[in-house]
């Protein structure tokens, strides 16, 4: 199976930034769909950001404030996260479904097929 390594969580202050990166070891990110998904305390998984070849997708409470993008030749992903408020914190994931690209349920744990080990984001006021 894929392997997905997340690194680049931590705390930090709102109005601050992070940068999350996931490296994928076994196949290629060119094709498919590549996510990043939170998970906070009693709430569901769900997507934050999708890419795959005809564009991007965000969740509406991210959006103009984190950016997905990906280095094929490095074969990497990342997460860009700016103006960083409390509700932002939980466990981010990184996620890949290399088989697909990106529906109109990307936000779905349901449409992964493989997922990082998740790294956590604290947010302070």
């Amino acid at each position: 199976q894929a392997q997905l390594v997340e690194s680049g969580g931590g705390s930090v202050q709102a109005g601050g930034s992070l940068r999350l990166s996931c490296a994928v070891s076994v196949y290629t990110v060119r094709n498919g769909c590549m996510g990043w998904f939170r998970q906070a305390p009693g709430k569901e998984r769900g997507g934050v950001a999708a890419i795959d070849p005809l564009g991007t997708k965000y969740a509406d409470s991210v959006k103009g404030r984190f950016t997905i993008s990906k280095d094929n030749a490095k074969n990497t992903l990342y997460l860009q996260m700016d103006s960083l408020k409390p509700e932002d914190t939980a466990m981010y994931y990184c996620a890949a479904n290399p088989r697909q690209w990106c529906g109109p349920r990307w936000y779905t744990a349901s449409a992964i097929d493989y997922w990082g080990q998740g790294t956590q984001v604290t947010v302070s006021s």
